[in-house]
């Protein structure tokens, strides 16, 4: 019995030191507008000259959400996506004045070395304080989405969803493993520790610092500070966990219940950019191509004897409500949105005053 504990620790420590994977997090190359979605816009392009306006493979639909009180055409209009003009700039509360909030914004650039990226502009004050701006994406990213977009930007739930696939939002799966994600889209699961954090953005010797935004999967917000921006050209700002213990002989063995357990995942929240009131103010621009992780297995991918999901159907369950939450949480926020811009005014300007001629 003692010989076979020691193997045991022998493969737990082996393990621990072999399986540590990179994958990325968010690749902005990957959100670009490639489906027309919202038909219904009578201030949109005519029909046959439509300009795609949203991203197919994160494409979501809120107006399950929205309440009974709408049309058909209106639900119709309630979807959006990671793409990359919808991204949300949100200065600090001491900046938010009508001129900083409506020149901070993202939008989809065009780099020679990679095609498309996400530039972001900011509009700091220019008064000599501290000041901030979060680049978040448009909603909270799905964990638990396995629905599918049609051509016309519709999202159905498939009749029979096989949850060992990777979800949506995970991106499509590996052509070498059904069961592996390719990623790129802002959701990474079975992530136990994270040993190193890459963002890969154009500098323009700005002074500003640059954090990310990670969020587990107990929803928990974990900003990690990557570097300063006053370089120019393409650079990495890499992030070191100084609590990542390398040896594994030195770590805190445990042991976990391996089911029901739900598998442990990291999600993009966005970038977190500081101005000193030393610097500069004023427009602030960057560059973003992608972030990466380098990250521990939560739990080991194993070929077990039982299915215990097909037998219990535990987590299947959980999930859903799980998704169910998120649906609701960030759909009552886009429902608001979407009403707003309903409400806006849509005249650029004054009508011309007819003349006395012309009003007889």
């Amino acid at each position: 019995m003692k010989r076979i504990f020691i193997l045991v620790t022998i493969a737990l420590f082996t393990v621990g030191a072999v399986f540590a994977e990179e994958a990325i997090l968010i690749d902005f190359s990957k959100l670009t507008t490639d489906i027309y979605v919202d038909p219904g816009n009578p201030g949109g392009p005519a029909n046959g000259e439509q300009e795609p306006n949203q991203n197919k493979q994160t494409m979501v639909d809120f107006s399950a959400v929205a309440g009974g009180s709408f049309t058909t055409e209106q639900k119709q209009l309630m979807k959006t996506s990671l793409a990359l003009p919808n991204w949300k700039v949100v200065l600090a509360s001491s900046s938010r004045t009508v001129t900083n909030q409506s020149s901070s914004y993202t939008q989809a650039s065009t780099s020679k070395q990679w095609g498309t990226v996400m530039g972001i502009r900011v509009h700091f004050p220019v008064e000599p304080f501290h000041s901030w701006a979060r680049i978040t994406t448009p909603f909270d990213i799905p964990a638990y989405d396995w629905t599918e977009v049609n051509d016309d930007g519709q999202v159905a739930e498939p009749e029979n969803v096989d949850r060992s696939t990777p979800s949506r939002f995970e991106g499509p799966a590996s052509a070498d493993d059904p069961k592996k994600a390719t990623g790129g889209y802002g959701l990474i699961k079975n992530v136990g520790s994270i040993k190193s954090i890459a963002a890969n953005v154009y500098g323009l010797n700005f002074p500003h610092s640059l954090s990310a935004i990670l969020i587990d999967d107990k929803g928990i917000e974990k900003v990690v500070f990557l570097g300063y921006l006053n370089y120019d050209g393409w650079g990495e700002l890499i992030w070191n966990n100084p609590a990542y213990v390398n040896e594994v002989r030195n770590r805190e063995m445990r042991i976990y219940p391996l089911y029901p357990a739900s598998t442990p995942f990291v999600k993009f929240g966005g970038f977190l950019v500081q101005r000193d009131g030393a610097h500069e103010g004023g427009d602030f621009v960057a560059y973003f191509k992608d972030v990466k992780i380098i990250y521990d297995k939560a739990v080991l991918d194993t070929d077990r004897d039982i299915d215990d999901e097909a037998e219990w159907g535990i987590v299947n369950s959980r999930e859903t409500d799980k998704k169910k939450f998120e649906m609701e949480r960030f759909g009552q926020n886009q429902v608001l949105q979407y009403l707003e811009n309903q409400k806006k005014a849509p005249e650029a300007g004054f009508t011309p005053t007819a003349t006395t001629g012309e009003n007889q």
